[in-house]
């Protein structure tokens, strides 16, 4: 809820109301992602202390203020150029440093609290809810900030992030205590928890868990770097309001939520392909929505942008389901107590993916609209290229045999359904 308002909304008023470079913004939010390399000492702490709800409390606590900040940040730049860039710099790498306590210490509190088989699952079921959110908080907010004023952005923000964090609160308390006896008891002769940089070394040696970090950094590079020029293409392109714009992210995960439905009833209905399977089907719908709106923005007036939006999202909701299945399928294996670390270190791969590519699609846009005079043409050289990256990154995932084997798909299959 408050991700997309901060890496969206904040985005598109950057770039569209208050007319500055789109890198701006995108440095920006690879702040926020490139602060989140800490996942694995986050991962690690929460390891240590053996308690994560401490850790996603705290996370949300530092991600709703900086939320609030980041909105104030953006205003303060109409007036105060240099304070309105201070201020988000500190707000930004609050976001990133409250995502990465509270998520990885949520997938961690899964990974361990959760039986084996319904692991991948519970991942699934858990991002759904994330997409959910997404969902509801663009559509409500875009509401709500037309017409747009600066104070309506702060406000909306606010609310937003306020309630974000007592949800929070009132989902996880009690949760992890409710569980304890499900877990599997503890080991009194067990070694102790190595120092970081060691515990980080083991888990690079596991061939498992050191190729699906590559796979996750590369894969999520092609996911990512889309996603900071969506809402100002709609703007610029096709004349949408800033609550409009917004509305088309609620559009766009609306998508990815169906995506990911629609892997898990066929995986648990039909029984119906592995998790490489529908990780190359996904980057490959993904690739061709992105050419439909490179090719859609040259013919704005006809073109079906709420449609081709939902095609996108689609394709990222079928990809990212399968690479959960794998994330989750894998986060037992190796060396135990080191659910939160391993989370931690795929976690800093996807985080430095998706800061790299955001700000890349960010700075490739600057860059062709500096050359092109039409900005619809700009916009459709940077899609036609985010596609073509899809397309290696489904190479490159047909490659990785070792992450999506046959019994993580059907362990995935299998508790989709009724039995999870």
């Amino acid at each position: 809820a408050i991700v997309v308002l901060t890496t969206a909304t904040l985005n598109r008023v950057m770039v569209v109301e208050l007319a500055m470079a789109a890198m701006l913004p995108g440095a920006l939010v690879a702040l926020h992602y490139g602060i989140q390399i800490t996942r694995p000492a986050m991962g690690y702490g929460s390891d240590v202390a053996g308690r994560r709800t401490g850790w996603i409390i705290g996370g949300m606590a530092v991600l709703a203020l900086g939320g609030i900040l980041a909105s104030l940040g953006t205003v303060w730049l109409a007036t105060n150029l240099w304070g309105g860039v201070l201020l988000s710099i500190l707000a930004f790498a609050m976001i990133g440093l409250g995502v990465g306590a509270s998520g990885t210490s949520l997938l961690a509190l899964l990974a361990k609290k959760t039986a084996p088989r319904r692991r991948a699952v519970a991942a699934s079921l858990v991002w759904m809810m994330m997409i959910m959110g997404f969902i509801v908080t663009a559509i409500f907010a875009g509401m709500f900030l037309d017409p747009y004023s600066h104070e309506r952005l702060v406000i909306v923000t606010s609310v937003v992030s306020a309630i974000a964090f007592l949800l929070a609160c009132v989902a996880v308390y009690g949760v992890e205590d409710s569980v304890t006896s499900q877990a599997v008891t503890p080991n009194p002769n067990a070694a102790p928890n190595p120092p970081l940089l060691q515990a980080l070394a083991e888990i690079w040696q596991e061939p498992k868990a050191r190729q699906f970090a590559l796979f996750v950094f590369v894969s999520m590079l092609a996911y990512s770097a889309q996603d900071l020029i969506l809402e100002p293409f709609a703007g610029m392109v096709f004349g949408m309001t800033p609550g409009e714009s917004t509305q088309l992210s609620g559009v766009q995960h609306s998508g990815v939520f169906a995506g990911m439905l629609t892997v898990g009833i066929l995986a648990s209905g039909l029984r119906w392909g592995s998790l490489k399977f529908w990780t190359v089907l996904g980057c490959g719908i993904s690739a061709l929505a992105l050419c439909g709106l490179a090719f859609g923005g040259l013919y704005a007036a006809q073109w079906p942008l709420q449609q081709n939006v939902v095609l996108l999202g689609f394709g990222n909701g079928v990809f990212a389901v399968a690479a959960i299945g794998s994330m989750m399928g894998l986060a037992g294996d190796g060396k135990k107590e080191r659910e939160g670390t391993r989370m931690g270190l795929w976690g800093a791969a996807q985080a430095l993916a998706f800061g790299i590519g955001g700000f890349l699609g960010t700075a490739a846009i600057d860059l062709t609209r500096s050359i092109f005079a039409a900005d619809a043409t700009a916009y459709a050289i940077v899609f036609a290229g985010e596609a073509i990256l899809f397309l290696v990154s489904a190479q490159i995932a047909r490659q990785v045999g070792t992450v999506n084997t046959a019994q993580q798909s059907a362990q995935f299959a299998a508790n989709f359904g009724g039995k999870s």
